[in-house]
């Protein structure tokens, strides 16, 4: 009779937690949902950036414009904002030195030329932040640019979980822009600088 008990008490308190655990998104103070943490790892690190450019490709194909290719240089363009843009705590397109995306893609050693740069602070996956680009007008742009041909894409994680993310395209049938200042930005590319820097 008690180990009846026994088992009887044990599985009501076991019902009992299943039916208190949460079933829908956490909430924050501001009753809005917490971020979900996508935690990037060493298997991840690999895929996402093939992932990343077989999704924008895919999205091309179907407006019959051409595959982008990785090009190294624009890949650590890309990484090197994504890094600097951590450490200003800000999703802008300037580096902390002034620097534009010109000018980054150019020291970085690209010898094509810039054509757009798209970045976004996120706890998002690179999917979620690609489906995101690809629903505005302006960044969609970007990414359906008939005259890029070559692509840099990276990340760079904080420990909180945070995403800052950064894809950068180019022509490399076209040589870069010459005499670049650290304010020129490319054509398809702006910032809340640009009026800013016209005012002064």
């Amino acid at each position: 009779m008690t180990k009846l008990t026994v088992l009887a008490v044990c599985a009501t308190a076991f019902l009992a937690a299943c039916s208190s655990a949460p079933t829908g998104p956490q909430l924050g103070p501001d009753g809005r949902p917490l971020p979900t943490i996508y935690k990037i790892d060493k298997r991840s690190e690999a895929e996402i950036p093939v992932r990343v450019r077989d999704s924008l490709n895919t999205l091309r194909a179907a407006r019959g414009l051409a595959p982008l290719e990785f090009n190294a240089a624009l890949n650590a363009a890309a990484l090197a904002h994504a890094r600097d843009m951590s450490a200003q705590g800000r999703p802008w397109h300037f580096g902390s030195d002034g620097s534009s995306p010109l000018v980054r893609a150019q020291r970085a050693g690209y010898g094509g030329h810039l054509q757009g740069e798209l970045i976004a602070e996120t706890y998002e996956s690179d999917l979620e932040t690609l489906a995101e680009w690809s629903g505005q007008a302006d960044t969609l742009g970007v990414i359906m640019d008939a005259a890029a041909n070559e692509m840099g894409f990276s990340w760079y994680q904080e420990p909180s979980g945070k995403i800052w993310w950064t894809l950068v395209t180019g022509d490399r049938n076209r040589p870069p822009v010459a005499n670049v200042t650290s304010l020129a930005l490319g054509r398809t590319v702006t910032s809340e600088m640009d009026n800013l820097a016209a005012a002064q």
